[in-house]
C-alpha cells in the first residue's frame, strides 16, 4: 500500500487529493489553513500544522510520496529545506517555477537537489493551452461543429458489432447530446457471441437493428465507429454520405466525410471516444465506463496487442469510474450448446501439418462459434497455428489463430484466398470469407461438398504458408479445377452487391470479441 502526504492549501492542493482519494493506497493532508480543511472530504487524514517546521512534518509520516504544493512559492520552498531531513526515503514532488527551483540561498541549496521532481506552474499552464488550441483542440471543436448540424444520428457500427464498435458507439451517442443531437447506436448483422451478448444486456445498452440498407434514410445524419468506409463490414449503400468517422484501423482507401478521425497508434477506438470525452469536460457514467474499459480490454487483448500508451491512459481514467464486477460477469458468460457443438466438431475434424491444424466443421448457424473454435485448439501440444472453417448462408467463413509463430496470419490468408474472396487480420489473428458459388449447388446433405471445402481451402492454405515458411510441400491437395471451377463466384448465384461486399469487405466477420480481423482489410 502506498502512503501519499499532500502538503499545502489551495487550488492544487485540492486537486490533487481528490484526485486520489479513490486510489488505492492512504492519503493524508498536512496544512495550516483551517478553513482550506474543512472542505476536504472522503477518507483522508488532515493534520493541522505548519509544514515548514520540521516537527509538524514528522507527525505526518511516514510516507512514501510527498507532494508539496502550496500555492505559496516561499512555502514550497521552506518545506523543501527541510523535507529530506524528515523523509530522506521518499519520492518528492514539488510544485515551483524553474527560476525559483534553481535558486541557491545561503541557507539552502536548489530545489532541483531535493526534490525527484519539480513541477513548473508555467509549463504545465502552457502545455494546457496548447493541447486545447492545437490541432487535438481543433479536432474536437469541429467534430462538436458536425454535430450541431444534424438532428438525428446514426452511429453505425460495422456489422455483427464487437465490444470496442458498440462502446465507442454509445459514447459518440453521449458526445451528440452535448451538441443538441439525438444519436442512436446501429448495427446490422447479429449480436451472436456470448460474451457480447452479456455485454449488450448486462449494461442496458440501447442499439437499432438496422434490417434493410435503405433504412439510414431515418435518419439526418450518418456516424461510422470502428470502420471508416460505408458498403465495407456493414451493409449501407456505398454512396451513403457519410458525416463522422471515427477509427483506429488504418484506411486502405480514402475516407470520405465531413469529419475524419482515424488513429492508427492506438488499439482501440474507445480509447479514442475517451479522449473527446477529457477534451469535452464529460463525466463518464457508470455504463459508458464500463463499456469503453472493456473496448479497449477486448481490442489490444488484455492489453497485450497493439498496445499502446494511450491505451493504458484510457483504461486508467475508466477503472475508478466502471463496474468491475459487471465487467467480471460479462467475461464468464453461459456457452450456447450449438457453440460447444461446433468446438467440439472443430476438434473431432482437426487434421495437422506440422504445427499446423485446420479443422472443417462443415454447415454452422453461429460464425463466432468459429473464432472460439480456433481459440481453443490452439492450445494443443506443439500447434503454433489453428484454422477452423466452416459454411453458413452460402459462405465459408475462416477463423485463424497463432501463437509463437514467425508467419504473418493476415498476409497468409490474404495469399491464400484474396484471389477468390476475401482476406486480412494481424499477425496472430486472421480470418477470410468465401463465396460458394457453383458449389451453391450441391445437395447440403452429400457430404462431398464438405469434401471439396475441405480439400480446396486446405490446399490454398498449407500452399501459401509452404511460401512463407520452409515447410515441406504438402501432401493434403485438391486438383486445381475443382479449385476454380467452383469457388469462382456466380453472379446468377450472389447479387452483384453482395458479391461486392464479400470482396471487398475484410476478413471474419465472426471473431468473437475483437472486430479487428473484420476491420483490418479496409
Amino acid at each position: 500500500m502506498t502512503d501519499r502526504l499532500v502538503i499545502g492549501s489551495g487550488s492544487l492542493a485540492h486537486t490533487i487529493v481528490d484526485s486520489l482519494a479513490d486510489r488505492p493506497g492512504t492519503v493524508r493532508v498536512l496544512t495550516d489553513d483551517e478553513q482550506y480543511a474543512r472542505t476536504i472530504r472522503g477518507d483522508v487524514d488532515v493534520q493541522m500544522g505548519d509544514p515548514t517546521e520540521q516537527r509538524a512534518l514528522e507527525l505526518a509520516g511516514p510516507v512514501d510520496i510527498v507532494a508539496i504544493a502550496d500555492e505559496s512559492a516561499a512555502v514550497n520552498r521552506a518545506v523543501g529545506n527541510v523535507i529530506r531531513d524528515v523523509f530522506p526515503d521518499a519520492y518528492v514532488i514539488i510544485y515551483a517555477d524553474d527560476e525559483q527551483a534553481q535558486r541557491t540561498d545561503e541557507q539552502s541549496e536548489p530545489l532541483t537537489a531535493v526534490a525527484d521532481s519539480v513541477l513548473d506552474p508555467n509549463a504545465a499552464v502552457a502545455s494546457h493551452l496548447l493541447e486545447r488550441i492545437g490541432q487535438s483542440g481543433q479536432r474536437a471543436q469541429q467534430l462538436l461543429d458536425v454535430m450541431r448540424d444534424i438532428e438525428s444520428l446514426a452511429v453505425v457500427t460495422h456489422d455483427n458489432p464487437d465490444p470496442d464498435a458498440i462502446a465507442s458507439g454509445v459514447a459518440l451517442t453521449r458526445l451528440a447530446q452535448l451538441a443538441g443531437c439525438d444519436g442512436t447506436v446501429c448495427y446490422y448483422g447479429d449480436i451472436t457471441h456470448q460474451e457480447n451478448r452479456a455485454f449488450v444486456n448486462l449494461l442496458d445498452i440501447e442499439m437499432t437493428h438496422l434490417d434493410t440498407p435503405d433504412a439510414i434514410a431515418a435518419f439526418d445524419g450518418v456516424a461510422l465507429v470502428d470502420h471508416s468506409r460505408p458498403g465495407v463490414n456493414d451493409q449501407l449503400p456505398e454512396t451513403t454520405q457519410v458525416d463522422i468517422v471515427i477509427d483506429h484501423h488504418p484506411p486502405r482507401a480514402p475516407v470520405d466525410a465531413r469529419f475524419v478521425d482515424l488513429r492508427s497508434d492506438v488499439g482501440a477506438t474507445s480509447t479514442l471516444l475517451v479522449d473527446y470525452f477529457e477534451r469535452f469536460g464529460l463525466e463518464f457514467d457508470e455504463s459508458v465506463a464500463t463499456a469503453l474499459l472493456f473496448g479497449i480490454r477486448v481490442d489490444t487483448r488484455a492489453f497485450t496487442r497493439e498496445v499502446s500508451q494511450a491505451d493504458f491512459e484510457a483504461a486508467a481514467t475508466l477503472v475508478p469510474e466502471a463496474d468491475l464486477g459487471t465487467l467480471e460477469r460479462i467475461e464468464t458468460p453461459s456457452v450456447s450448446l450449438s457453440t460447444l457443438d461446433i468446438i467440439a466438431s472443430a476438434i473431432d475434424n482437426r487434421h495437422r501439418e506440422g504445427s499446423v491444424l485446420l479443422s472443417c466443421v462443415g454447415e454452422i448457424g453461429e460464425r463466432d462459434a468459429l473464432a472460439q473454435a480456433a481459440d481453443r485448439i490452439l492450445n494443443l501440444d506443439g500447434v503454433t497455428v489453428s484454422v477452423v472453417y466452416g459454411i453458413m448462408d452460402g459462405t465459408i467463413y475462416i477463423s485463424a489463430r497463432s501463437r509463437g509463430s514467425d508467419v504473418d496470419l493476415g498476409e497468409t490468408l490474404r495469399t491464400a484466398f484474396d484471389q477468390i474472396g476475401s482476406a486480412g487480420g494481424h499477425v496472430d489473428m486472421a480470418g477470410a470469407q468465401i463465396p460458394l458459388g457453383l458449389l451453391e449447388t450441391v445437395d447440403r446433405e452429400d457430404r462431398s461438398l464438405n469434401d471439396i471445402v475441405e480439400a480446396v481451402v486446405a490446399d490454398r492454405l498449407l500452399e501459401a504458408f509452404e511460401g512463407r515458411t520452409a515447410r515441406k510441400p504438402s501432401t493434403y491437395r485438391s486438383e486445381s479445377d475443382i479449385d476454380h471451377a467452383f469457388f469462382k463466384p456466380d453472379e446468377t448465384v450472389q447479387p452483384p452487391e453482395e458479391r461486392a461486399r464479400s470482396e471487398t469487405a475484410s476478413a471474419e466477420v465472426t471473431d468473437a470479441q475483437s472486430g479487428d480481423e473484420q476491420d483490418t482489410e479496409e
